[in-house]
């Protein structure tokens, strides 16, 4: 089950549900913090609804061989990134963040 302090249990459900059901997800700068407990089952808990039956797109400054220890809870990390593994297209950019440039660079 989804929980949030501060958004109702109905309708943090019906949101999750959306996210569930949408064909893309984006979810962007992934790994910002480490998940805690509720935030781990939730993000299984939504990638297993969406195994095989909907795109996922994940964006993060966190290089993903450091996922793991991001997620937490090893076993929990090992069923997310099965989820994530099986049929992933990985984009691994180097560089300076393009925000730092100014018009005239």
């Amino acid at each position: 089950m989804v929980t949030n302090p501060v958004i109702p249990n109905g309708k943090i459900d019906s949101i999750f549900q959306r996210f569930s059901k949408t064909g893309l997800l984006i979810i962007d700068d992934f790994g910002l913090t480490p998940l805690n407990s509720d935030d781990r089952l939730s993000l299984l808990e939504l990638l297993d609804d969406r195994y095989n039956t909907a795109g996922t797109i994940i964006t993060g400054q966190v290089p993903i061989g450091a996922w793991h220890e991001i997620i937490g809870e090893p076993t929990i990390a090992d069923a997310i990134m099965d989820r994530l593994a099986h049929t992933p297209w990985i984009f691994e950019l180097k560089g300076g963040s393009r925000r730092r440039q100014t018009p005239s660079d």
